[in-house]
């Protein structure tokens, strides 16, 4: 790793990360409540969302009255994962990823204890955090005219009573201090529960911005105020009719941000100053020569790449992997962003695997499957930037060539360019993408390459990105490899390319030694070294048939004039292209799996590195 240079602690007197959840987890477990572990990052057995998002998820179904195997109280810190506040992250308060302390009473105690407990916990110098109690805002339900719910007085009258002055009590509507999975209490169905909240705001004493308002209040944007905790009173359940009537067995679910009450206790509002990022942002500021503190723009960045390499980190140490689908998919996007921001703060190099590092390290006792799985992270953020620096650098290129006329179509189907990178650039420069637009080209695009793919060849292609190209020849120099290896007649039998990886079907009856897998995989490597031209030629079908010989395709897909591609003496085939000049441009070919696709035929899976 790069030597880090000792950076200056901003901190005044504030608590670790690691403190402030052992302390909250302590002062619960002393009244009475079980401590439970997190649940995984990715829900189990629930199809229905990507990500886990909150310590309440986990425990709907207790929530709703089953009852759970530790009792009727329950205390946690649940480690978290928000992508829709990708785009808010770059401000000194959001992130993707979080840990959030929860405790819940299911049918137990209520309003009564919870507001004093969550107040104490807060303020005292003992078993608590030591917060100055004059700092700390209150806000509570104000009732709903739509759905003739009164207002939460019960609440307002115990922080009355425990000390928080009129001044400091803000009251909101169903928008802001309601909760319901369903939302506001006029969008709940029938038999849906749901209650009003009350959250706690840290008063960090900033200046007011004025452009969100001429009055500041805890749910300003501007950043003064910082929600610290809610507590959420599942107290009611929606009637047929709309009414509602009271849950004979009341809930309490409260959920606290971590790092935003580590921050409070410094009395600083940025949170990625805060201990768990130091080695991190250390990292940044010695790669990139830039201090966090320069400008808006470098703080931005470095928050962005903390963020959702922290996230990155979690994800891959809990087995997601980048790919273009499902919670790989948004792995990928972190990890891009975060490689434009490590190229803006002129970090040439890769970083993302030593920043990545840095959150294994300082996770070790609460999460340590982070640091167990270090190498695979390591490799994955590794492979990734690997190839995306390129794409990045190319895309940019042609970007700036635009101008204000940006076509994030031709950027992605040409470059691989993501078009939500296209998108966030544009908004940079104070332009719009016409995403709808964008997204009738691709289906357009989409339909085009697939009929194109029924009358020339079985190549697969997810796109023509220049990856996808790279693997698309490979699989040539792979079907050639498995005849010289196999012997016999090899033809393929379907494949899928993608950016990410190839995916080849062929004949074969059994499954293929290591001794074989490693033969194959040598000689395609050999020829990627030999450096071999790659050579296109449009010939009439059976002069081309004298010079393919064992076809691997359907002739009669095939018009009177056709296009052969030929690597060398090694490869020759049928095929719509595209292709790579030079087999040089490859890469390292590796073989991850090989497994029957069906009766018969044999599927190879294989990246470039």
């Amino acid at each position: 790793m790069t030597p880090i240079r000792k950076l200056e602690d901003s901190r005044s007197n504030g608590a670790s990360v690691n403190e402030v959840r052992k302390r909250y987890l302590d002062f619960f477990a002393a009244r009475g409540h079980a401590i439970i572990p997190s649940a995984p990052i990715v829900p189990e057995n629930d199809p229905t969302t990507l990500f886990t998002s909150s310590g309440m998820q986990p425990l709907v179904q207790y929530l709703l009255g089953q009852e759970h195997p530790e009792g009727k109280r329950l205390v946690n810190s649940q480690i978290s994962f928000r992508a829709e506040d990708i785009e808010e992250v770059g401000d000194n308060r959001h992130t993707t990823f979080f840990e959030m302390l929860g405790n819940w009473s299911l049918g137990d105690y209520f309003k009564q204890e919870q507001l004093p407990w969550f107040f104490e916990f807060l303020t005292s110098k003992g078993e608590g955090l030591g917060l100055d109690p004059e700092r700390i805002y209150v806000t509570t339900f104000s009732g709903d005219e739509e759905s003739g719910m009164k207002e939460d007085t019960e609440a307002k009258e115990i922080w009355k009573k425990i000390g928080i002055p009129d001044e400091r009590i803000f009251s909101y509507g169903a928008k802001k201090n309601w909760w319901s999975r369903a939302g506001i209490p006029s969008k709940m169905p029938a038999g849906e529960i749901g209650g009003p909240d009350s959250e706690v705001f840290y008063d960090f004493q900033t200046p007011h911005d004025e452009k969100f308002g001429k009055e500041c209040h805890p749910n300003c944007e501007c950043g003064r105020f910082v929600e610290i905790g809610n507590s959420v009173f599942m107290q009611l359940i929606k009637n047929p009719d709309g009414s509602f009537s009271e849950l004979p067995k009341r809930n309490v679910d409260f959920g606290g941000g971590l790092e935003r009450l580590t921050a409070a206790t410094f009395g600083n509002p940025d949170i990625f100053l805060i201990d768990v990022f130091d080695t991190a942002r250390a990292v940044l500021e010695t790669r990139s020569g830039k201090n966090y503190t320069r400008s808006n723009l470098v703080q931005r960045s470095f928050r962005i790449i903390l963020d959702h390499i922290r996230a990155a980190a979690f994800m891959i140490g809990s087995g997601i992997k980048p790919s273009n689908t499902e919670q790989g998919y948004v792995l990928r996007r972190l990890i891009r962003r975060s490689i434009r921001e490590a190229d803006k703060l002129g970090i040439k190099d890769a970083v993302l695997a030593e920043v990545a590092e840095t959150f294994g390290v300082v996770y070790a006792d609460a999460y340590p499957f982070v640091k167990e799985h270090a190498t695979i992270i390591r490799e994955e953020l590794g492979k990734e930037e690997m190839q995306f620096k390129k794409t990045l650098t190319n895309g940019l290129r042609e970007l700036e060539k635009m101008g204000n006329d940006i076509d994030a179509f031709m950027l992605f189907t040409t470059y691989g360019f993501p078009v939500e990178l296209t998108e966030e650039i544009a908004k940079e420069r104070g332009l719009s993408i016409d995403v709808e637009k964008v997204k009738m080209q691709m289906e357009e695009h989409q339909a085009l390459s697939r009929a194109g793919a029924e009358q020339k060849f079985k190549g697969g292609l997810a796109d023509s990105a220049e990856q996808t190209v790279r693997y698309h020849t490979t699989t040539h120099l792979l079907l050639a490899a498995l005849r010289k290896v196999l012997g016999g007649e090899i033809t393929q039998k379907g494949s899928n390319i993608t950016a990410e990886r190839l995916r080849f079907d062929f004949n074969w009856p059994e499954k293929l030694s290591q001794e074989q897998l490693k033969a194959v995989e040598d000689l395609v490597n050999e020829k990627i070294q030999e450096k071999i031209s790659v050579e296109m030629r449009e010939l009439p079908k059976e002069e081309a048939i004298e010079i393919v010989g064992t076809l691997s395709f359907d002739l009669s897909k095939y018009g009177d004039i056709v296009k052969v591609y030929k690597i060398g003496d090694f490869s020759a085939e049928f095929c719509g292209g595209p292709h790579v000049a030079n087999t040089s441009e490859l890469g390292h070919f590796k073989i991850i799996k090989e497994e029957a696709s069906s009766a018969g035929v044999r599927r190879i899976k294989a990246v470039l590195e």
